[in-house]
């Protein structure tokens, strides 16, 4: 796999979703403070990752692992990488769709109950 990292490319409409509701979503269901690591699973591909489109995403993700690091959510720092977007490929079919053909299966990606992120105060 080179250098690629395991993801999914998202578009949305900012009129029903923001792209921090994402941000905080993507902060909630994955332990961002582990390198090259989601779980059970090792590599530089299992490494937590943004890919922006725009100056304004880049900030905004910034922004957000502010305000996770200031949360203490989390055991650690945030180790994010924030990129901008490049080529996406989409998984070969074994890798589609995991879940829902193995309801059983191993995941460590899930929505954590109550999980709040506050906001830092303005400095």
């Amino acid at each position: 796999h080179g250098d690629h990292a395991e993801g999914i490319e998202i578009t949305f409409d900012p009129a029903r979703i923001s792209y921090r509701e994402l941000l905080e979503f993507f902060f909630q269901i994955h332990d961002p403070t582990t390198v090259n690591r989601q779980g059970n699973d090792i590599g530089r591909s299992y490494r937590s990752a943004i890919y922006h489109t725009s100056p304004e995403q880049e900030a905004e993700a910034r922004e957000t692992i502010a305000d996770v690091n200031a949360s203490g959510i989390w055991p650690g720092r945030v180790v994010t990488e924030v990129e901008p977007a490049g080529d996406f490929w989409e998984a070969e079919p074994e890798h589609q769709d995991y879940l829902e053909r193995y309801p059983n299966g191993y995941t460590c990606h899930f929505p954590r109950p109550n999980w709040v992120l506050p906001r830092r105060a303005a400095e």
